[in-house]
């Protein structure tokens, strides 16, 4: 029975009583650590390196240590550090295969000799600042141990690494992968990569060696070494990436000889003298993309290593990372020195070459930003310099923070340099001229958006949107935002692949051929939708947003989340069409009691009678019944253009949802009702309304809210 004066630090050792217990609560905090911290850092908009950084530190000795030592001594004693270091390089190992995979020469297409300029430069300009930093620092922040050529080296690879994970992620969250600044970056960095790491290799070869000779030795068997794998493990990694297919699918025997050649890939390395990661890091980039092979084994590998593995790496790294060493005012300012000299070679070098090679100011700095991001590539090489004793503890620290910083400052700088109005307007592809000249000597334009937030859907939105052209030429975007993903690669994979639409968009993009209607495929990957589709409407300068209905969760009412957001805040009208099965329109009832929303509705059905003069559109303008003692001709249809047939019919109810119920069961093929409380359509406390005209009508719907005072152009 436990005593009831038990103290809390006495209950924790009770729980931590030996080293597999001490090691399953380790991973347990570190991982709930960095994943609370992950929410804190996707609310700042920063990535979720940031948290997993700050996570390690957390716990390491420069808070948990600091605030509650005894308990950061039962759940992080020295004798476990071992094991946690060497789980955690497992992890790193697993890692730099993933960033391997990711390295595709696809990325150099086209535009290699730009990239590799940049690249080059943006590698060089660093690596030589952070080199003469490196000999000013040698003296004072080094010791006689440590050779002078390796800590200069490794000082100068240290300034010249690109976050490529974080960078990608970046790209693809600011929309940014399919423009010339996105294009250009992610390949300068993948150039930067293999360039870095290459630098790195010989840094380690050297700081290994006994001396000059032994580390040429060591580079020659690692330029060996690589021949080897591209020319004689290539081959045969194609044969086994043949014998995965659709059909077949990653057997477990196929994974098995994976592991076993990423792992003696590593173990070669590591003899040869260059660190066991090269060798997964190259093990990755020879495994051949044709086929499902790498898309598999990413899948399969990458949450336990981004979830599990990789937190460990970061904690232990936390626990080594003592930020009280930099307490003196001569550390702070030589930490901040570091900064300042990572900064100005990673972005001025990178900035300067990218305006250079043509780019203009605005997209040059905004390469050199993200160019400067360094995050978890920068602590992996930090922790190889720690473990080869070439840099100090404090050193160690200086470098983390520099690494913390130039990482969270990539977000705000962005915004700084490239605006998001610009961003979305680079990231939006032009729309060809055969949108533009088409419909003949039309004059006006009616430029619809149409978000698609799944497959099923598109067909029906474009149908309507081509039925609300009127006599106007037709100018059709169709949005789909994709989720974020936790994977670095499907962002790299998007960007790849940017020449074609969505999945989600081909069933909408079948439909407008059957039509004979163009359209502009846009999508990109969205945290915040409502935001994205706003964004999207003001820039394109588009008519009307229209938005498919889908089931709500729970008690959810129909028009909230996302929808209502879009109601709310949309600048130009909004259309929610509820898809009921009616494809061919020939009555259409418009349900009307005066509101502004009213007369949106029955704008955008004048345009559909402009374009079908067969369609019989019915006008249901329901009265009060008091309105019975003082009847005044309606005047809700006047200069109706010759050959439509729109008629009014009035109605005196104090039930207006009531009488469109009924009347929608009388044949019509689509109810088109304005947003509103005196239809049940509105947006009170809680969401508490019956939605019954939506719930309950016999026929599809078109509800139409947003910005509903402008006039659609056309119309």
């Amino acid at each position: 029975m436990l005593s009831v004066n038990l103290t809390p630090m006495a209950f924790l050792e009770l729980l931590i009583h030996d080293s597999l217990t001490r090691f399953v609560a380790q991973i347990t905090i570190i991982v709930v650590v960095a994943r609370l911290l992950g929410l804190l850092a996707r609310r700042l908009g920063q990535p979720m390196v940031i948290a997993e950084i700050v996570a390690g530190i957390v716990l390491g000795p420069s808070l948990l240590g600091w605030v509650w030592p005894a308990a950061a001594e039962i759940l992080f004693p020295p004798d476990s550090l071992v094991l946690l270091q060497l789980v955690s390089q497992l992890g790193l190992i697993l890692f730099m295969f993933l960033i391997g995979l990711e390295l595709d020469l696809k990325l150099l297409k086209g535009r290699g000799q730009t990239s590799v300029a940049i690249s080059h430069t943006s590698i060089m300009v660093p690596f030589a600042l952070g080199s003469v930093l490196a000999l000013y620092l040698y003296p004072s922040w080094s010791s006689s141990e440590v050779s002078k050529t390796a800590f200069v080296l490794f000082f100068g690879a240290a300034m010249s690494i690109t976050a490529f994970p974080v960078l990608a992620r970046i790209l693809s969250e600011r929309r940014l992968l399919r423009t010339r600044v996105g294009v250009v970056t992610i390949a300068c960095a993948a150039v930067d990569d293999v360039t870095a790491w290459c630098i790195l290799a010989f840094v380690v070869a050297s700081a290994r060696a006994s001396g000059f000779q032994g580390a040429i030795i060591t580079t020659l068997l690692a330029l060996t070494y690589i021949l080897f794998m591209f020319y004689l493990v290539r081959p045969l990694l194609r044969r086994i990436a043949a014998r995965v297919g659709p059909q077949t699918g990653l057997s477990q025997n196929v994974v098995a000889t994976v592991v076993v050649l990423l792992f003696l890939s590593s173990w070669c390395t590591e003899l040869i003298g260059i660190h066991a990661l090269f060798g997964a890091f190259l093990f990755g980039a020879v495994l051949p993309r044709e086929g499902g092979l790498a898309h598999s084994l990413a899948e399969k590998l990458e949450d336990l290593v981004i979830v599990v593995l990789l937190p460990l790496f970061f904690a232990f790294s936390g626990v080594r990372t003592r930020l009280t060493l930099l307490s003196g005012e001569g550390a702070v300012l030589v930490c901040a020195l570091i900064i300042l000299v990572a900064c100005l070679g990673k972005f001025g070098g990178s900035a300067i070459a990218a305006r250079l090679t043509g780019l203009s100011w605005r997209e040059s700095g905004a390469l050199g930003v993200l160019m400067n991001t360094r995050g978890l590539m920068e602590l992996i090489v930090l922790n190889i310099g720690l473990d080869l004793g070439v840099i100090s503890p404090t050193v160690f620290a200086m470098m983390v923070v520099m690494a913390l910083v130039t990482t969270f400052m990539t977000e705000p700088a962005l915004a700084l340099v490239y605006p998001e109005r610009v961003r979305i307007q680079d990231s939006l592809e032009a729309v060809p001229a055969s949108l533009e000249s088409a419909a003949g000597v039309a004059k006006e334009r009616f430029s619809p958006l149409i978000c698609v937030a799944n497959a099923r859907s598109g067909p029906g939105l474009l149908a309507m949107a081509a039925e609300l052209r009127g006599t106007a030429r037709l100018r059709i975007q169709a949005l789909h935002l994709v989720t974020p993903s936790e994977r670095a690669s499907d962002y790299v994979e998007e960007g790849i692949e940017s020449g074609a639409a969505h999945p989600a968009l081909q069933p909408l993009l079948t439909r407008a051929s059957e039509l004979a209607v163009q359209v502009k495929p846009i999508s990109f990957v969205s945290s915040d939708p409502v935001d994205d589709i706003l964004s999207v409407a003001r820039v394109n300068e588009v008519d009307l947003v229209l938005v498919g209905w889908h089931k709500p969760v729970l008690r959810q009412s129909l028009l909230g989340g996302t929808v209502a957001r879009v109601l709310r805040e949309s600048p130009v009208p909004v259309g929610v069409f509820i898809e009921r099965g009616s494809e061919d329109l020939k009555r259409v009832l418009v349900p009307f009691v005066g509101t502004k929303y009213d007369k949106a509705a029955l704008r955008l059905v004048r345009r559909m009678a402009q374009s079908r003069p067969e369609l019989e559109v019915t006008v249901l303008h329901v009265r009060s019944v008091a309105d019975l003692r003082d009847p005044e001709q309606s005047s809700i249809l006047h200069d109706e253009p010759a050959g439509t047939r729109i008629t009014l019919e009035v109605v005196y109810d104090n039930s207006p949802v009531d009488v469109a119920i009924n009347r929608s069961g009388n044949g019509y093929d689509l109810v088109v009702v304005g947003l509103g409380r005196e239809w049940g359509l509105h947006q009170p406390w809680l969401g508490m309304h019956s939605e019954r005209l939506i719930r309950e009508s016999a026929t599809s719907l078109l509800v139409v809210g947003g910005g509903a005072d402008t006039p659609t152009r056309g119309g």
